[in-house]
């Protein structure tokens, strides 16, 4: 009974290799939707922040002139917007319309004695201008917070009283400047606000916000600090679906900002509240504002063709340059970067992109998908089975079956978990079994096990292996059925994470680590245990072979290697200059940079451990690192905020070249081992 299960079960691989194609090919349809919504928004932005420029300002001879300049040539630059903050009574003295002084200093000033109950902030206007234009919104934001604000004048200038402390006072954020909002306006530029969630949620001074903003044309705002506009008050105030309602009825969305420590606070509920009416956002920092003009124009082109930005954010800050003996800033640089053929813009606009204000994914959901969907489940379900199957057969169809019974359960209780899970279990398995049956073919082809009788003899066997040219042959015919079946994997996390919240990276694919690790060390397991003999003699063997100092070296150098391994894995693996600089030649020869790991390792270990293997038997552990470039392309699109047509260039261009070098490898073999054959009985006489 139990040999017709086994049976049964390896029998059943067929039925589940039938339901994995009908699965990739449904999925496939999904991947389509994903197509469109890509190709849905070719509009990039570019944003200067405002307030650098009046920092920056602030230390030259002329702030107002020196500012209005930098406005002119960024805006001849193709920069389109500017993001302003909302004020401090420290950006209005930076920009010369305002000074403030705390109860020390003003008895200083006005030859006084300090009030020994007083601890208040005094603010002067520079001109009666800039006190009509300021003075309200002052007056409206500290009364709103129960500050008492009384009028003051001081040698015939205008001013108040703000009867807090000067250290407060200076913290808390005022309505944006509307002389700059207007300024900028007329100059052409879009306004980006930058809002932060320091005050209580007021609904009354936010909807009249917000009719300033239409009025001007704004289209988007940003967030400054943990938290969106709103989510403090939340709780009590069920602010956040206020502020949400308030965007979405004056045709407002927001941005997310790429790489910051945290998702702000707030924000995936904000998106949700939107139906999405998010882009992404790279932002360069004020130290890099400084690097190489072409380094910063090399980021801006890959960062919205490799990873859907479509707002770009430059920073500034004043230095002071000993070579100068001043105090300089990087808004040249930055201008340099975007400018002429090899600038920012140029290469923008050569990879289809035009230079506008940013647009959110019209994302595209045909009436079909979720039953696609379904189908791809099913599926991914099979494809899972069947790499259980190539370790325990007489799993295969209690794996199934217990696959789509947990999967419908885990989609009820954690739809986001189910998908999640069975995305990466499938990553994880279409390259295992790729290797697995790699590895069963080369076992069949190549030289046949050693076996011993019982005194421990060596049996005898014939083998007569093939020609070069005809192991190449049966070698690249593998290399590509290998990938193919590799690749399985990519239609089934494309359609399972087919959601806009992966693109945006409000949520991610989880398990990146597992999906490096588990496919060598299955792959390795089969490698060691599987060789033609009953599995639980070759690991009785094993167990019982004794501890030596060498294995635990061996195991060390592993432990090692694989430590190294999984930090350079992710988006938070760290590079050498070298080899950013050779990435960035690869970018520019190609468009697409390939993945080093892959072209430069695992594509080439697969070809000469392949060809090796045909005559060498133990060669086939090379495929143990063979792997790790089948799992690698897989990873290539669990990258779901980077284009489905980029990552499939990428991975072509990994297989090619990884085909270029591993024939490469083959041939210095094949003269390594000629020289060999020549040379060595001349060494032993």
């Amino acid at each position: 009974m139990l040999q017709k299960w086994q049976q049964w079960n390896i029998a059943s691989r067929k039925w589940l290799w039938i339901l994995v194609i009908i699965g990739v090919i449904s999925a496939l349809f999904v991947a389509n939707d994903r197509l469109k919504t890509e190709r849905s928004s070719k509009t990039v932005e570019f944003v200067f922040d405002y307030r650098d420029l009046t920092e920056a300002a602030s230390y030259r001879a002329n702030p107002q002139d020196y500012a209005a300049e930098q406005l002119d040539r960024l805006k001849a630059a193709g920069v389109g917007s500017v993001a302003v903050y909302e004020s401090t009574l420290e950006d209005y003295r930076k920009a010369r319309r305002a000074m403030f002084w705390g109860a020390q200093d003003i008895a200083n000033l006005t030859d006084s004695v300090i009030p020994e109950n007083e601890n208040y902030t005094y603010v002067l206007f520079t001109s009666a201008a800039n006190y009509d234009a300021l003075a309200s919104g002052i007056r409206d934001t500290f009364e709103r917070l129960d500050i008492p604000v009384t009028n003051w004048t001081f040698r015939g200038q205008r001013g108040l009283i703000i009867r807090t402390p000067l250290e407060d006072a200076l913290l808390k954020p005022i309505a944006p400047d509307p002389v700059t909002l207007e300024m900028l306006h007329q100059k052409g530029f879009r306004i980006v606000p930058r809002m932060v969630d320091s005050l209580p949620y007021d609904e009354a001074s936010m909807e009249k916000l917000f009719d300033l903003y239409q009025s001007l044309g704004v289209t988007r705002v940003l967030f400054e600090g943990e938290s969106v506009k709103g989510f403090n008050d939340d709780q009590d105030q069920g602010s956040l679906a206020a502020f949400g309602n308030l965007l979405k009825k004056h045709g407002i969305g927001i941005a997310a900002i790429e790489n910051i420590k945290q998702q702000q606070k707030g924000f995936s509920k904000l998106a949700y509240r939107l139906d999405y009416n998010v882009v992404r956002l790279y932002s360069l920092s004020e130290k890099d504002s400084s690097i190489s003009a072409q380094t910063i124009a090399d980021r801006f082109a890959l960062a919205t063709k490799d990873r859907n930005i479509r707002m770009l954010y430059l920073n500034t800050a004043p230095a002071r340059n000993t070579a100068k003996a001043q105090v300089t800033d990087s808004i040249d640089n930055l201008i340099k970067s975007l400018e002429g053929p090899d600038g920012a813009i140029a290469k923008i606009e050569g990879n289809g992109f035009t230079i506008g204000p940013a647009t959110a994914f019209d994302v595209a959901d045909s009436s079909l998908q979720r039953y696609f969907k379904l189908v791809a489940v099913i599926g991914a379900v099979a494809l899972i089975a069947l790499m259980i199957s190539y370790f325990v057969p007489w799993l295969t169809l209690p794996a199934w079956a217990l696959g789509l019974v947990g999967s419908a359960g885990l989609y009820v209780l954690k739809p986001v978990l189910f998908e999640q899970a069975l995305a990466l279990l499938a990553a994880i398995s279409a390259p295992t079994v790729a290797v697995v049956l790699a590895i069963r073919r080369l076992n069949r082809m190549g030289p046949p096990l050693v076996r011993k009788d019982g005194t421990g003899a060596r049996i005898s066997s014939s083998f007569a292996a093939e020609s070069p040219l005809q192991r190449l042959g049966r070698t690249l015919a593998l290399y590509v059925q290998t990938a193919v079946i590799s690749l399985c994997a990519v239609p089934f996390v494309i359609a399972l994470l087919n959601n806009i919240t992966y693109s945006l990276v409000l949520n991610q694919f989880r398990g990146v680590s597992l999906l490096h690790l588990a496919p060598i060390a299955l792959v390795a397991l089969y490698a060691l245990l599987y060789r033609g003999e009953f599995v639980l003699n070759q690991t009785g063997r094993l167990l019982r072979t004794p501890i030596n100092l060498a294995m635990v070296l061996a195991v060390g150098v592993l432990g090692i290697i694989g430590m190294y391994y999984l930090s350079r894995t992710g988006n938070s693996g760290s590079a050498s200059s070298v080899e950013l600089s050779f990435r960035t030649f690869m970018e520019n020869t190609f468009g697409v940079r390939p993945r080093s790991k892959e072209f430069l390792l695992a594509h080439p270990f697969f070809i000469l451990g392949g060809f090796l293997a045909l005559k060498y038997r133990n060669a086939i552990f090379l495929m143990v690192v063979a792997v790790i470039g089948q799992l690698s392309m897989v990873d290539t699109f669990a990258h779901i905020h980077s284009p489905i047509k980029i990552s499939i260039v990428r991975d072509l261009l990994g297989l090619g070249l990884g085909l270029v070098l591993g024939l490469v490898l083959v041939l210095a073999w094949q003269i390594v081992e000629g020289c060999w054959r020549k040379w060595s009985p001349l060494l032993t006489r």
